[in-house]
């Protein structure tokens, strides 16, 4: 998909989060996932989540069905949309977030320290932490986290850099530390990243 397209559709999420997060603050959303369930209600969140939502009801009557079916439709298998996100930086217009952001992009191999974010963007701790979480619905660790994410994810389909390299470049000791965060944010292995751009 053309990086305009991908920035648009982005965009437009991102405007269904923030407005979703505005008209229900009691809710908690959590757009990572693909689908939610809890006791009888599934919900699903993406664009076209109606699919996923099928199948899931689907698999629960008959997993072999809903295999089939996925592979006509050609469904990958997945349990997250985290990988199909564009950070929600693209849409905000918070000048307090935006110059957090700034800085920590000039800061993620240099690892996360909420007073010298505040510092650096003139506000203190506390100021910084509720904007954040009102503008992004994130803390400014878990923020931070997912630019490291972002950012470990590009480097690894458009470089040739070892894991332990790209590792150091976003702020972590070793590459095995960098695994398990990408397995636990995006639910995939490097080797599955990397094949993505082969």
């Amino acid at each position: 998909m053309p990086k305009k397209a991908t920035q648009s559709r982005a965009g437009a999420l991102y405007v269904v989060h923030m407005l979703f997060r505005q008209r229900y603050p009691g809710v908690r959303l959590d757009e990572t996932r693909m689908l939610a369930t809890s006791g009888a209600f599934v919900t699903a969140g993406a664009a076209l989540a109606h699919v996923d939502l099928a199948l899931s009801l689907i698999r629960r009557h008959s997993p072999a069905l809903a295999a089939l079916i996925a592979r006509y439709l050609l469904v990958e298998p997945r349990a997250s949309q985290a990988a199909f996100i564009i950070p929600d930086h693209l849409a905000h217009d918070d000048a307090l977030a935006e110059r957090f952001e700034h800085w920590a992009r000039r800061n993620l191999a240099e690892g996360f320290s909420l007073s010298r974010a505040a510092l650096s963007v003139g506000t203190s701790e506390r100021t910084l932490a509720r904007r954040l979480q009102a503008v992004l619905g994130k803390s400014p660790l878990s923020y931070f986290q997912d630019l490291r994410v972002e950012r470990a994810v590009h480097l690894l389909q458009t470089s040739n850099a070892s894991v332990e390299q790209i590792a150091s470049q976003v702020g972590y000791s070793d590459g095995v530390t960098l695994r398990a965060l990408l397995r636990r944010k995006l639910g995939r292995g490097v080797r599955d990243l990397r094949s993505r751009t082969a």
